[in-house]
């Protein structure tokens, strides 16, 4: 009976532990964001290689309730639940919609994500990131992006077990977004697929933050776009 209770408060422990991005801006959980398979758990994706790297849904084909209408330039806050408890970096891609179809029936597959986003650690003394602990980052929607519907897809990376393969934990949703104002001069240089941006020998995926204390760090994926 002990045992049992005691593996009970492990795994309550773990699960709180863990986080969602479920909001976008001041709207609701899951009403902009599709809703993710970790909705009740809060568990990470573990392997690059799985379809649930890209999106996470919890039930692919199934769209948020509605898509966020959004202007290029401005600030979107893109929000966890209760917050980034692990230290790791965060980075934003966004993916648009083709023609034909719209940001709720597009499903991401493809060589069309290209990063927006990316925070750097710091490094003195010892490896830290300033999104650990926070409720929310905000992302900047690119002036240049062309008018249409888009993915945003928000990914986390929990950096405090990855010192073997498999170890890093990966925290992720995608939002639906419709983006107006924009210059339309937008031009990535490097789009990719998830799966297959990343590896899970990475050097910003398998890394051990703690000993010896990293000196540098390189993310996972290609650098983040500018206008």
């Amino acid at each position: 009976m002990k045992l049992s209770v005691a593996i009970a408060l492990l795994i309550s422990a773990a699960a709180e532990a863990h986080y969602t991005f479920p909001s976008v801006g001041t709207s609701s959980d899951w009403q902009y964001v599709r809703t993710t398979a970790n909705f009740q758990s809060n568990g990470p994706v573990t392997n690059v290689q799985s379809e649930d790297i890209r999106c996470y849904e919890r039930t692919p084909g199934t769209p948020a309730q509605g898509t966020l209408n959004v202007t290029a330039g401005q600030e979107l806050a893109y929000n966890a639940k209760a917050s980034i408890s692990h230290p790791g970096p965060m980075a934003f891609y966004i993916a648009k919609v083709p023609a034909g179809q719209t940001a709720a029936t597009f499903d991401g597959k493809g060589k069309v994500w290209s990063k927006i986003y990316q925070d750097m650690p710091s490094l003195s003394g010892g490896i830290k990131w300033a999104t650990q602990g926070t409720k929310s980052v905000s992302v900047k929607i690119p002036k240049c992006l062309a008018n249409g519907e888009y993915l945003l897809r928000a990914e986390h990376i929990g950096l405090h077990s990855a010192g073997s393969s498999g170890g890093a934990q990966f925290y992720i949703s995608c939002a639906q977004l419709s983006v107006s104002g924009g210059t339309g001069s937008y031009s990535p240089k490097n789009l990719v697929s998830f799966p297959g941006a990343y590896s899970a020998s990475d050097p910003g995926i398998l890394i051990n933050i703690y000993y010896p204390v990293p000196t540098s760090y390189t993310p996972p994926g290609p650098a983040a776009e500018t206008c």
